[in-house]
């Protein structure tokens, strides 16, 4: 790969990208893309490339890895952009490409909405030069067709179809809020290792820039290994906050906004880390409890099983409903069966989908919160299933399912999606000290919160029986299993509403 002209001059001359990050608001944004691509900088861009990276020199080399680490409003997506159309459109890869291969410059966001966005910065500074408008062949809504064999293709965050084109560079918007995908964990981790090999045979660039989150994720990893003067070479990385990349942001919004949540708007705004957001569990911790291969449990006549539903109370969440019991002397609970329907779904027929689930399990009493109102009361007693909303907060459910899952005293269905929710979840300090456990931003847990209800009913409490003191005993203090069998007796003509006799 050869560039036909340096990025400094293509951003100082007119007829190529004058346009683009005109102005002394886009300084920064300018001095780091400049350092990145392996050129010199000026005694008057050198002291805030110092201030943004820790490194006392620009690499003198064009970099592999590019991260930056910015406040939100910092104009990364026009950053991005504006690199974007310098490598694919200024930059001659004849040597690298073999005869009919076509090099793909991967744009990943967090959706289509942001994706799409990129395309259009893309497209106008390309449209706005007299020299590059001339490599356009082809717009579509996902895809700008280059001549050269050149495509610039974005596509919201996905592991899939990634693996297979020969990527000249891949830039990742906002990668610390990439957080699951259907059935897996890690995805940006997933994501960034399925095109890396793609990269190799171009040396192209991989360009990541996000506001921060948690301290975990590919973008933590990456910024706590190499950013400062001990970071690899080949690896640059910057932090500033808004203002340090946008300049026209009034400081006393910023102030406004860090007074009302310092946590959240420091990373917001001044490009922090968040310290009061901490991993709810670990995936190792809930593979353990996984039963490999087991995918559903059938009904057992000797069995008193527990039914919970999360009913759909927004327009994306799903419906989501969890089948468990307890196994009495053990403290142990087995979760047996899970069902969810996305969204859009009649609820009348969800609703006589999971009472017959329910039946199947001699289940007369479900539980559920709240949150969705009384139409899942109204549904289920329609189809002879009686829904209680009493069930605790979810962070509160979460708060029980923990120690059993540390313990491996619940023994989970195999069920990649569950797996997935579980593992995002996180723990947040609040400003008083309160703990509270929630999915992250975007994200979804209709499928854990079922099964942490299912656990919860499960082993704890029915109204003002608290069963799991009722089969608390030792064996020498319950030689006879007397107190098991009474709870299990009392609990069964309980959930079933009657259906089962004392």
């Amino acid at each position: 790969m050869k560039p036909r002209v340096s990025l400094r001059e293509a951003l100082n001359d007119p007829s190529l990208m004058g346009h683009v990050l005109a102005g002394e608001s886009f300084k920064a944004t300018r001095t780091i893309l400049i350092a990145s691509m392996g050129e010199e900088l000026t005694d008057d861009e050198r002291p805030l490339f110092t201030k943004l990276t820790g490194r006392a020199h620009e690499p003198l080399q064009r970099v592999s890895e590019l991260v930056e680490v910015i406040g939100r409003r910092g104009s990364k997506t026009q950053g991005m952009a504006a690199c974007a159309t310098y490598l694919a459109g200024l930059v001659d890869y004849r040597d690298v490409l073999v005869p009919g291969e076509t090099g793909v410059l991967l744009c990943l966001a967090q959706d289509q909405r942001v994706a799409k966005q990129l395309l259009d910065y893309c497209e106008a500074n390309f449209a706005a030069s007299p020299i590059l408008s001339q490599l356009v062949l082809n717009r579509t809504s996902d895809t700008i067709e280059l001549k050269g064999n050149i495509r610039i293709e974005v596509r919201p965050a996905s592991f899939r179809k990634l693996r297979g084109p020969t990527y000249i560079a891949v830039i990742a918007d906002e990668v610390a809020f990439w957080f699951t995908e259907e059935g897996r964990v890690n995805i940006d981790t997933e994501i960034i290792a399925s095109v890396t090999p793609g990269l190799l045979t171009t040396h192209g660039m991989l360009i990541m820039a996000s506001s921060p989150y948690a301290k975990r994720g590919v973008l933590w990893d990456v910024y706590k290994k190499h950013f400062g003067p001990n970071g690899s070479p080949s690896v640059l990385v910057c932090q500033g906050t808004t203002r340090d990349f946008n300049p026209t942001i009034e400081q006393s919004e910023i102030d406004r906004l860090l007074e009302k949540d310092p946590a959240r708007n420091a990373a917001e705004y001044l490009a922090i880390f968040r310290t009061d957001l901490q991993p709810y569990v670990s995936i190792e911790a809930a593979e353990s409890c996984v039963d490999a291969g087991v995918f559903e449990r059938p009904p057992n006549d000797k069995t008193t099983y527990y039914g919970f539903v999360d009913p759909s109370g927004a327009a994306v969440d799903s419906f989501t409903a969890c089948v468990a019991h307890m196994n009495y002397g053990e403290q142990t609970v087995t979760i047996d069966a899970i069902r969810e329907t996305k969204v859009p779904f009649s609820p009348e027929q969800v609703c006589e989908e999971y009472a017959k689930l329910f039946q199947s399990y001699r289940i007369g009493t479900i539980f559920s919160d709240k949150y969705a109102g009384a139409w899942p009361v109204e549904q289920f007693g329609r189809f002879g299933i009686r829904c209680e909303q009493s069930a605790k907060p979810k962070s509160d459910l979460y708060t029980d399912l923990l120690p059993l899952i540390l313990s491996a005293r619940v023994h989970l269905i195999d069920h990649p999606k569950m797996i997935a929710q579980l593992c995002a979840l996180e723990r947040r300090t609040a400003r008083g000290g309160r703990d509270s456990i929630d999915h992250p931003p975007n994200g979804f847990d209709d499928i854990i919160n079922a099964v942490a209800g299912a656990v919860s009913i499960s082993l704890f409490r029915y109204g003002s029986y608290n069963l799991r003191a009722m089969g608390d005993g030792d064996d020498d203090d319950d030689p006879d299993g007397a107190r098991a069998w009474r709870a299990r007796r009392l609990s069964a003509f309980i959930y079933s509403g009657g259906l089962v006799r004392l």
